[in-house]
């Protein structure tokens, strides 16, 4: 099944999101912001897909919150609540300057 990015952007800008308890520590000591999440969203694109997860299908998204960016992974796909997994700022050490390849090892 592939993903509805204009179904997720929608529900994110409409504020239909709920981040994830077990993350939320962590994206308050990044300084992320619930805004540049939602940023990021609505100008990102998918760069990983992950239909076979456990807990339900989800992908790994990046974007831009003004020069910011963000990897934001989000599941709950078919709910009515996106679930906002983590986000966090790619690491230049595992990305390319792209943010969306990932480095060969």
């Amino acid at each position: 099944m592939a993903v509805d990015l204009v179904k997720v952007r929608l529900k994110v800008l409409r504020g239909n999101y709920a981040i994830s308890f077990t993350h939320s520590e962590k994206l308050r000591q990044r300084r992320i912001r619930a805004a540049e999440i939602e940023q990021a969203v609505a100008n990102g694109k998918i760069i990983e897909d992950y239909p076979d997860d456990p807990r339900g299908p989800s992908f790994l998204l990046f974007g831009m919150a003004k020069k910011r960016p963000l990897h934001i992974v989000c599941g709950n796909l078919d709910h009515e609540e996106v679930l906002i997994v983590t986000a966090y700022e790619p690491n230049e050490e595992e990305w390319e300057d792209d943010w969306t390849t990932r480095k060969k090892n």
